[in-house]
């Protein structure tokens, strides 16, 4: 049986931290989906095809990891794409009780899915996408937090005008 994992999230934008995640969690699965979610309560800077045009170039030459966009709840997606984990970062004690809250729940309504959290590396521990926007918006230094792939490509360079 084929090993799946879902990552989901925001990605707006896709930073350092999430790619480090990505890759330091790569070999206990066979395929990572990273699913970019679609939060109608959350404002986004990126689009959609942005995050995930963005996403594609940060793991492109990874062919385990698969890049999709998806509504609805989360553990519906991983049921739908035969996920048997879900990936979830901790960065902090208000993460951890809100991330436990939510892996109970869907524990309750699909018992076949395991959450499982990662704590980031110390180096990637206070990235987080809400700040990089703010840094963007206000032409703050937020390259050192992109991954290479991305920090200096057009949609990136569009934010910033």
């Amino acid at each position: 049986m084929t090993r799946t994992a879902v990552f989901s999230g925001s990605f707006d934008p896709p930073t350092w931290g999430h790619v480090r995640l990505i890759e330091r969690i790569l070999p206990l699965f066979d395929e990572i989906i990273v699913a970019i979610g679609c939060n109608s309560d959350k404002k986004t800077l990126f689009s959609t095809e942005e995050r995930l045009e963005l996403l594609q170039l940060c793991f492109q030459h990874l062919p385990q990891i698969k890049i999709k966009f998806y509504s609805g709840l989360t553990v519906d997606f991983c049921r739908q794409e035969k996920a048997q984990y879900l990936i979830r970062g901790i960065r902090n004690s208000i993460d951890f009780e809100y991330e436990k809250s939510m892996a109970q729940l869907n524990s309750d309504l699909c018992s076949t899915i395991e959450t499982v959290f990662i704590v980031p590396d110390a180096a990637s521990q206070n990235i987080s996408s809400s700040l990089i926007r703010e840094l963007i918006k206000h032409h703050g230094n937020f390259q050192k937090y992109l991954p290479e792939q991305i920090k200096n490509h057009t949609i990136i360079k569009e934010k910033i005008k």
